[in-house]
């Protein structure tokens, strides 16, 4: 799975941080909370938006590896946390950053997880994590991702898995349609067979919950408003376009929802996930 762009991803990257379940986040920081070191791998990590979300509650040395198909993202996700960190040094293919009071260490893999998903789960860190990556895969793949993680008793965080919600203010008569659409569409395979979509975190959790594990759940909406118009309106495009893929709403009706969205404000409905072992 790649494609996504850069720049969007460095858009909704401040709604992403705020929108993260505090609380969610808050145990798994309580979890690692008597460690001095952890070893984190992220899949799909993009431009590395999650480390930059969650290094902060985690202990003082981390190791963290970043996985994504796309080997644009990864470059640009070097450059963007060198640019983060307070200090950055290369070490090899590595790259040691200083953060507040942390030490992280990051290596960059190319790797399709359709194909070798238990290859990465297998090098065993102590935490597996992602955002924004789990309603684009099959239930399939999430049956098969739940049982490799169980197996080897690895826990996950996952933040910012879309639910299917969606609330603009003002309203528009065609916002039903065009969400019912959309929400079709998220159905579409998007690399991983026929998506999970808005059914993601439940398909997660009822999986977990079978096999034994704990498993928190918390709402993660984006929020979007005056503060945010550029998110909205790169937001609002790409809602367009994937429903006039699906031929379920008419051109001029999606051009007339598209043109009453500008200065719209939005709450995006999104879930966090934490499953550890017991």
């Amino acid at each position: 799975m790649s494609g996504f762009s850069p720049d969007w991803l460095a858009l909704r990257e401040p709604a992403d941080h705020a929108a993260r379940n505090p609380q969610v986040l808050a145990a798994v920081g309580s979890t690692f909370s008597e460690r001095q070191s952890l070893s984190i791998i992220d899949l799909g990590c993009g431009a590395g938006s999650n480390l930059r979300g969650s290094y902060s509650v985690l202990p003082a040395r981390q190791h963290w590896t970043l996985v994504d198909a796309d080997s644009r993202l990864l470059s640009v996700a070097r450059r963007k946390l060198a640019e983060w960190a307070d200090e950055a040094q290369e070490q090899g293919e590595e790259l040691v950053l200083r953060k507040d009071d942390k030490t992280l260490t990051v290596d960059f893999r190319q790797v399709d997880l359709t194909k070798d998903l238990e290859w990465v789960l297998g090098w065993q860190p102590d935490l597996v994590t992602a955002a924004a990556l789990f309603d684009l895969a099959s239930v399939r793949w999430l049956e098969r991702f739940v049982a490799s993680l169980v197996s080897m008793r690895l826990p996950l965080y996952t933040v910012l898995t879309y639910d299917g919600r969606e609330s603009w203010e003002p309203a528009h008569p065609d916002d039903q349609r065009m969400l019912a659409a959309f929400n079709h569409h998220q159905h579409s395979d998007k690399g991983f067979g026929p998506a999970a979509g808005p059914e993601a975190t439940e398909a997660l959790a009822q999986a977990f919950r079978k096999s034994g594990t704990a498993v928190t759940v918390g709402e993660s909406p984006w929020q979007l408003g005056a503060d945010h118009v550029d998110l909205v309106r790169e937001l609002a495009a790409g809602i367009a376009a994937a429903v006039t893929e699906t031929g379920h709403v008419s051109p001029e009706a999606i051009a007339g929802w598209l043109e009453a969205k500008r200065g719209a404000s939005v709450t995006i409905g999104h879930q966090d996930l934490w499953a550890r072992p017991v």
